[in-house]
């Protein structure tokens, strides 16, 4: 079987990556989607982090209904920081079943250059690279072993909700409801989600 990585740290998910998700699957192009909450993102900031159980429980809600997607905390029992071409070496060996593929933006191709092994992760795993706002990607320059889908400009950021998050302000629409309605609940306590890190 095809299992698409979506690896990231989701902080928090939002309507944009389940976009992206459903494209993969409607495509063709993996059979699965396995969304991995990153504990640490070695090249990212983690002041602004959520814990990881959260992140991934607010993962959870949002697939709830989805066909084909799976949420995984695989990244969370790895040597940190978990870098992309060890966690899918790991992902090889414990499910020599699969045939993994990892899921990016074009952004992140942008830079690829300096991931840790990032031919390695080309040429032994694979890419699937969605669009990003302000990044083109030209189809006949991209590595091989690469697959581009189409799939909509959807212009949310994780940093954009945190900021509505910190003011106060509704993040209706940006996120699906049961995510909205986790990051509500948490409201005012300290240590205890979102808006106790991130807001008042």
């Amino acid at each position: 079987m095809k299992i698409a990585i979506f690896s990231g740290s989701f902080n928090p998910i939002h309507n944009g990556h389940l976009a992206i998700a459903r494209e993969v699957l409607i495509q063709g192009v993996a059979d699965e989607l396995w969304f991995l909450v990153s504990p640490q993102n070695p090249l990212k900031e983690n002041a602004d982090l959520m814990e990881e159980d959260k992140r991934l429980k607010m993962v959870e809600l949002a697939i709830e209904n989805e066909h084909g997607m799976k949420a995984s905390d695989f990244e969370f029992h790895l040597l940190r920081p978990s870098y992309s071409i060890r966690t899918l070496e790991n992902l090889r060996i414990q499910y020599p079943q699969h045939q993994f593929l990892l899921l990016i933006g074009g952004d992140n191709l942008a830079i690829i250059t300096q991931w840790v092994e990032y031919l390695r992760i080309i040429d032994e795993f694979g890419l699937i690279v969605y669009p990003r706002p302000g990044f083109v990607c030209n189809e006949d320059s991209l590595f091989p072993n690469t697959t581009f889908i189409r799939a909509p400009l959807i212009d949310i950021s994780a940093t954009e909700i945190r900021e509505k998050l910190k003011k106060g302000e509704s993040i209706s629409g940006m996120v699906p409801e049961k995510v909205d309605i986790f990051l509500k609940g948490t409201k005012g306590r300290r240590g205890d989600g979102a808006l106790g890190q991130w807001g008042e």
